[in-house]
């Protein structure tokens, strides 16, 4: 049975565009995987704590050594991780703020991106644990920025797949609203992103068949 992960970081609950476009990606993942199972993880409901001094400490303790503080400090990454390691498909989606991704979503990444549970080091260098995971990833933009001048302060895209790839996770797309905030703009672009993921999932069906 197939396993999709879906986070959701919008701040907005109500009227967000990168949830629904999450919705019609998961609508299209759940008639594609009929008999799959969606954990959602929501991270303006669920605050994720930014990592402290404990958890950090937590982290390049070995196991044996580890204290109640650091036990009780790493607990939530234990759980997020293994969450993450069973899971097949992660579904990430995320406005932009502020040129890069909301804070609450880096919070959660630095609680799953640790040494030793998903990637390591060896002589030549770093190297992801978590593999055979297909990551999508729905990112919402108030202004335009493919093939502007603005492309250049666009760190939200390069950091999810850089950040994902360095455990190991392949983006295997991207799916992108911009000029939210421009009404003429708005509903053509949506249009148009829900019509890439529809075809997507028409591409990896007659890939199956």
């Amino acid at each position: 049975m197939r396993k999709l992960l879906r986070i959701d970081c919008s701040s907005r609950i109500v009227g967000s565009h990168s949830r629904a476009l999450a919705d019609y990606f998961e609508k299209n993942w759940v008639k594609a995987n009929p008999d799959g199972n969606v954990v959602s993880l929501d991270l303006a409901k669920k605050q994720i704590p930014h990592i402290q001094n404990q958890t950090i400490e937590g982290f390049y303790t070995p196991l044996g050594q580890l204290s109640p503080e650091h036990k009780k400090a790493t607990a939530l990454s234990d759980k997020l991780i293994e969450e993450l390691k069973f899971t097949d498909d992660i579904l990430i989606s995320s406005p932009l703020y502020n040129l890069n991704i909301p804070s609450n979503l880096k919070a959660y990444l630095d609680h799953v991106v640790r040494v030793g549970h998903t990637f390591n080091i060896n002589k030549d260098g770093y190297h992801g644990l978590l593999e055979n995971k297909s990551a999508f990833l729905v990112t919402v933009k108030g202004g335009s920025y493919k093939d502007t001048y603005m492309e250049q302060y666009d760190f939200q895209e390069p950091y999810l797949r850089a950040i994902l790839g360095h455990m190991g996770i392949k983006t295997r797309e991207i799916f992108s609203l911009e000029g939210s905030s421009d009404a003429k703009l708005l509903e053509h672009n949506k249009i148009a992103v829900q019509n890439s993921i529809a075809l997507s999932f028409k591409k990896q069906n007659n890939d199956i068949k």
